[in-house]
């Protein structure tokens, strides 16, 4: 009997323990650097093939291929992670192939550069 008391009250102490321990503060997240203009210039060069031409198109299939320097940066920053991710299909799977190699960070430098050249 008296072992039965000492035990419930034992556990009635270690669950009043665990009531009144405080909630563990989830770990404050990773500020992503916005991007780096000057790393950024350094990865355009394949981007520039295609996208540094004015008005070019692609051969096959024959579709136009937009002109990225000057364009906002947000927007750049979600169409590269919109191809990497595979939730853009464009005609080819020439900008899905290139985005996947990105990093989050690469792609913020990417936008950077871009979005910082005056047209």
């Amino acid at each position: 009997m008296l072992r039965s008391l000492l035990l419930a009250s034992f556990l009635l102490g270690l669950a009043s323990v665990a009531i009144a321990a405080p909630a563990p503060t989830p770990a404050a997240p990773v500020a992503m650097h916005p991007g780096d203009a000057a790393a950024g210039r350094l990865m355009v060069f394949t981007c520039h093939g295609c996208h540094g031409i004015p008005g070019y198109r692609n051969a096959y299939p024959n579709y136009p291929v937009p002109k990225i320097a000057g364009q906002h940066y947000d927007y750049l920053v979600a169409a590269l992670n919109e191809y990497r991710d595979g939730q853009r299909k464009p005609p080819t799977m020439t900008m899905n192939i290139q985005a996947k190699s990105l990093s989050e960070q690469d792609i913020r430098n990417i936008a950077a550069y871009l979005s910082s050249i005056r047209k």
